[in-house]
Order: C-alpha cells, then sequence, then structure tokens
C-alpha cells in the first residue's frame, strides 16, 4: 500500500474551547465539527511553550522548547536544521513538502526549513501591495496583538484566509502525482488584529460569547501576579478593556474563527474532487491558545488553559462514508504538539530519530504508552506541570506559585496552593525539572518583575518585506 497523503492544518492562537462540537455551542465551526466526526479529539493537548515561534519549532522538530531551546520569539541558531526538520524528513521519504501561509519556526521567513518551497504571509501582502486596485488589506492600523476589534479593509474573497486555501488548492492541483504530499496550511487567523471580515463580523454582531472567567487570586487585574501579568502589559493591555470591549473583542475573535472554518469547507471540497480525501491523513492544531480576558489576562505565554491548551483533531485516511475505529471519538490522554512529528513520521512509513520528546498520537492512547506528566516552560521565567487533573503554576521572578484541580475547577477560579498535599511534591518535581535546564534563557527576558516593559507594541508594522 503506497504512503498516504499528509494535510497538517494549524491556526494560530486558537485557544482549545473554540470548536463547537467539544462544548461551545455559541461559535460555528462545521467543517472542524466534520473533522471531529471522522477521527479523534483530543481534549487534553497542550502547547509546551505557548507562543509563536516555539510551538512552531517543537512541531517541527518533536522537541519541547527547553530542549531545542528556543523559549521565546527570538530565534536560537541550530534548534531546527533543514535536515532534522519534519518536512526535511518526510522529504527524504519520497514526499512532496509545501508550506502555505505563516511559516515562524526559523531563523527568518524565507528560509525553507527542509520545505521543497512555500508561500509565507508576506507573500499575499506582497502581491496586494503590487495590485492595489484589489484592495489594501488589513489596512486600519491595528497591531499585531492588540485586542480592539475592527473590520478587515477587503472583501472575503480577498482575505489572507481564503489567499492561504487558493494556494493550497493550486498546490494540490499541480503537484507531481507520482509522490505523496506533505502539505502544512498554516492559518494566521485568529491571531490578533481581531478584524474579521464585514460578513463575518456581521453574522456575531450580536452574538452571546462567554463572558471571561474571574478567580480568587484574580478577581482584580492588579491582583494576578506580576509575572502573570507581564506579557499582557506587554502586548496587547487588555486588563484595559472593560466588559462590553471584552465582548466586542471575544465576537471578532470568534468570527475569525468561522471564517477560517469556511474556508476549511472549501478546501476539503476540493480534496474530495480530486480524489485525495480517502488517502490523506488529516491532523488540525493550534500553536498555543488565546487568553481573551480571562483573569484579567490576554495573549499568550502563561501557563492558564486558555493560553496553553489548544484543539488537536487526527482525521485517518478514509472516505466520508467509511467507517474507521477513530472515528467519532475523543481521547483524554495528555498529548502536546511535540507528539505531531511522530506520529507523521509514522504514518508515512518513515525512520522516527531517537530521542524526540513527541509521542505518537495513535500510541499515546493506550494505557502503556500514555504520559505521565507535562512541564511547560516559556520566556525562561513562566513554568508549569501538568500530573493528572492537578496543574501547578509558576512564576519565577517573584516565586509565585498557584495550584488548580481541573477535575472540580476547569477554569482555574480557586487556587489551592495554600493547603493541597501535592504543593510540595509538584514544586519539588517543577523545582527538579528546572534545575536539569540549567541556565536556558532569554537574554532579554527581565530577571525582575520591576523590569518588566508595558505596551511595547504599538500599531501594524508592514507585512511586505518584513522577513526577519
Amino acid at each position: 500500500m503506497p504512503p498516504p497523503h499528509l494535510l497538517l492544518i494549524t491556526t494560530d492562537q486558537q485557544r482549545f474551547d473554540t470548536v463547537a462540537c467539544a462544548g461551545n455551542q455559541r461559535i460555528w465551526t462545521p467543517h472542524l465539527d466534520w473533522l471531529c466526526d471522522g477521527g479523534v479529539r483530543f481534549d487534553n493537548a497542550y502547547s509546551d511553550c505557548p507562543v509563536c515561534l516555539p510551538a512552531r519549532t517543537t512541531l517541527m522538530t518533536g522537541l519541547h522548547a527547553w530542549r531545542h531551546g528556543v523559549m521565546s520569539n527570538r530565534w536560537v541558531e541550530g534548534a531546527c536544521t533543514p535536515d532534522g526538520s519534519l518536512a526535511g524528513r518526510l522529504g527524504r521519504a519520497g514526499y512532496q513538502t509545501r508550506l502555505v501561509g505563516k511559516q515562524h519556526h526559523g531563523p527568518g521567513i524565507r528560509h525553507l526549513m527542509g520545505f521543497d518551497a512555500q508561500e509565507e504571509t508576506a507573500d499575499y501582502f506582497r502581491f496586494y501591495h503590487q495590485h492595489p486596485q484589489l484592495g489594501t488589506p488589513r489596512a486600519g492600523g491595528l497591531g499585531m496583538n492588540e485586542h480592539v476589534p475592527g473590520i478587515d479593509t477587503v472583501g472575503e474573497e480577498h482575505s489572507l484566509s481564503h489567499w492561504a486555501v487558493r494556494r493550497s488548492i493550486d498546490f494540490l492541483e499541480t503537484r507531481d502525482p507520482s509522490r505523496p504530499f506533505f502539505l502544512w496550511l498554516s492559518f494566521h487567523d485568529p491571531h490578533p488584529p481581531f478584524v474579521p471580515c464585514a460578513s463575518w463580523a456581521q453574522q456575531y454582531a450580536q452574538a452571546e460569547v462567554p463572558a471571561p472567567w474571574r478567580g480568587d487570586w484574580s478577581r482584580t487585574a492588579d491582583a494576578v501576579p506580576a509575572g502573570f501579568q507581564a506579557v499582557t502589559r506587554e502586548l496587547s493591555m487588555t486588563q484595559r478593556l472593560d466588559a462590553e470591549r471584552i465582548r466586542q473583542a471575544r465576537r471578532a475573535y470568534y468570527a475569525l474563527i468561522s471564517q477560517v472554518d469556511a474556508h476549511l469547507g472549501l478546501l476539503f471540497g476540493w480534496l474530495g474532487e480530486l480524489g485525495l480525501m480517502q488517502d490523506t491523513w488529516i491532523v488540525f492544531t493550534s500553536d498555543h491558545g488565546e487568553m481573551l480576558g480571562d483573569h484579567h489576562l490576554g495573549g499568550k505565554c502563561v501557563p492558564f488553559e486558555g493560553s496553553a491548551r489548544v484543539p488537536l483533531i487526527v482525521r485517518p485516511a478514509a472516505s466520508p462514508r467509511q467507517l474507521h475505529p477513530l472515528r467519532g471519538s475523543t481521547s483524554d490522554a495528555l498529548v502536546c504538539l511535540a507528539d505531531i512529528m511522530p506520529t507523521l513520521l509514522n504514518l508515512a512509513g518513515a525512520p522516527v530519530p531517537d530521542g524526540l520528546d513527541g509521542l505518537d498520537l495513535m500510541a499515546a492512547q493506550t494505557d502503556t504508552a500514555r504520559r505521565e506528566r507535562l512541564f511547560g516552560s516559556c520566556g525562561g521565567y513562566l513554568h508549569y506541570l501538568k500530573e493528572g487533573t492537578l496543574k501547578y503554576c509558576r512564576e519565577t521572578l517573584d516565586g509565585r506559585e498557584l495550584l488548580f484541580d481541573l477535575a472540580t475547577d476547569p477554569h482555574e477560579e480557586r487556587d489551592l496552593s495554600a493547603s493541597h498535599p501535592a504543593l510540595s511534591r509538584l514544586r519539588r518535581l517543577l523545582e527538579e525539572h528546572l534545575q536539569a535546564l540549567g541556565t536556558v534563557r532569554d537574554p532579554a527576558v527581565p530577571t525582575s518583575s520591576a523590569d518588566l516593559p508595558a505596551n511595547v507594541h504599538p500599531g501594524l508594522r508592514s507585512q511586505v518585506g518584513n522577513e526577519k
């Protein structure tokens, strides 16, 4: 039997609870629901370093961030190499490889890092810069991390999501038919700016969306420990937004996800038309989540559920009418982004290198191969340990710690660090983990909460030619 085609689909900054069939009936995601109906949804999936560059480097290497060394959005030389990358290994196994959309897993967006070819997000902006008669996308000036919602300045047929899917379809139509393909479709949305097209903004204009969660440790923004506040106050300043503005931002965020989902329907339709669906494994996930006002926080990096927990769906190569053991199933196995590389290599029949942190997602569901615990570290000072239903969070600027039992407190509202009997054991495990890391730290990261920056990313930087 020939090896299957492999389609990896990622969104950027999509939190775990934004798939309708997983329990959120306030969002419209029929095509993600369709993936779940035909495959397995992993309900306990995490990004160990929930920010773009580290997470995407993990996808390409099968290594946790503290192993490959990229702990923030600053590249570390040698963290990923073309030969050692997922794309490089699949290429040597005979696959034609293509990336479409956001790269952000190497020293620069033009580094192929093992892919045969790629079309990067900057190419989209370059095209519209060269064809101004078609309109100017995202010309409103909102920045890449601001949470003030807006509306895209082009119609849906000229949106970034539409471009990414059309370029992916073009690859499927013009690829080498004698070889299996590995396509990574990497959406930019729902990463800020929250600027859905007008048609999708209108659909959510009056929609009910969940209110942000607050805890006994986060009743006010100032009550949140400074180390956990830091990224919000550096990137999005979400703590300034009142309840109505948070509601508007959430509507725009939901609209972007539905806009992506609608374009997935176009892609899946073409896979069927081209006769490829029954031979293609599809993996869907996101690099990290988005706090979206929970606990007065915005953005990513922090160890809390909204930031670190991600959607993860695997649909096997099968026709829509074909029965498959995974069809419509849900797994509670503790999994992470590092698991995607060994999973895809195994599906391709390609050698899986020794020493990976990731587990094959198909094997991770069995009792003998389940992960007992997962460590997460971001930026050198934000850490977590997930074990069973317990999650221990710590920031090492001021040494503040939080402990939650997600079985009874799924939204991290009750801090148990003052009394839980497991605290000392979890603290010891994390300390041993941090000692093993040694001095892994981004030199640009402050060593004290007194040195934390605030509001340092104003406005939208040009996407055209911005290749660093």
